[in-house]
């Protein structure tokens, strides 16, 4: 059955006042359902492996044909630091395994309040390390993706990094990306009647859960220093609640002398292009083209699908 727009914006708003009023635990398994979904058209055509690390594990989904065996892309998941696992991050993860042909890692990072800032942090950089040092893909062969909190935590990964003194990643995908947990962009009002998907009360009550340091860097990476971050890709909604968050990290890498191209779907809402819309596969497309581009694939033979 095709997602439409109009359908799937229906049923947003009819499941909004259960969403945004239902317990931790219930929050959780519904995300965890979500997962199931995404995944299940593509899951015949997947290698699925559990991979697990001393303080949680992580997911490696390998598509039945591997285009670039030096490459992958590490996939962390949204879910305002609180939810989301590792059958949420196989839904995505295992769309964009099927659209790029890469190797995709997903953590099932710490959640919070159990584990505050920065596990998710902490956990995001030994998933990085992992791939770097026991997998040996090239960080100029890896790309880091993500949605929501995700979006915003592949940013911040690259502040630690930076810090670090480390080698950064070839190029970022942040898809509705979370980037400021102070919520002080405009659209956070202007569009607070607008997403259907998710609600300001909520991102309060994550951000609280978070981190009780909200203007941190790296936890807000919008606030951090972004010169010589990697080429990035962002996607946003037009009425999405966070569409600031975006556009503002758009502006903030353009004057950093940052490679950054921002593409914004006119009315729709929060990470709408986890959502297979009809409508807007183009924008899968731009994802995909992306990712080749930035790790170099001029064969004619990828420009095919």
């Amino acid at each position: 059955m095709k997602l439409t727009i109009e359908k799937t914006r229906k049923r947003l708003w009819k499941m909004q006042p259960l969403l945004s009023h239902c317990s931790l635990p219930a929050s959780r398994a519904g995300q965890e359902a979500l997962g199931q979904i995404m995944s299940l058209p593509v899951r015949r055509e997947e290698k699925f492996q559990r991979i697990p690390f001393p303080r949680f594990d992580c997911g490696l989904i390998t598509p039945a044909v591997v285009r670039d065996p030096e490459a992958a892309i590490l996939y962390l998941h949204g879910g305002g630091y609180v939810g989301g696992g590792l059958e949420y991050a196989r839904g995505f993860g295992s769309v964009l395994a099927a659209e790029t042909g890469l190797r995709v890692f997903f953590p099932a990072y710490r959640l919070a309040p159990e584990h505050p800032f920065p596990a998710a942090l902490q956990d995001a950089l030994t998933a990085y390390r992992y791939l770097i040092k026991t997998c040996g893909i090239a960080p100029r062969k890896l790309i880091l993706c993500g949605e929501s909190a995700g979006g915003g935590l592949i940013v911040s990964v690259c502040l630690a990094l930076k810090r670090l003194g480390r080698p950064l990643p070839a190029a970022l995908v942040a898809i509705s990306p979370w980037t400021d947990l102070t919520m002080s962009g405009p659209s956070y009002e202007e569009h607070r009647e607008k997403d259907p998907s998710i609600t300001r009360e909520q991102l309060v009550y994550y951000a609280s859960c978070y981190t009780d340091k909200p203007t941190d860097p790296l936890a807000s990476p919008l606030f951090g220093d972004l010169s010589g971050l990697p080429p990035t890709l962002l996607f946003s909604g037009g009425d999405e609640i966070m569409l600031s968050d975006a556009a503002e990290l758009h502006q903030k890498l353009l004057a950093a002398g940052c490679d950054s191209r921002h593409v914004i779907a006119p009315e729709l809402w929060h990470v709408y292009l986890i959502y297979d819309l009809d409508e807007r596969k183009d924008d899968r497309a731009i994802l995909r083209n992306f990712v080749r581009e930035m790790l170099h694939e001029t064969d004619a033979s990828m420009d095919e699908a």
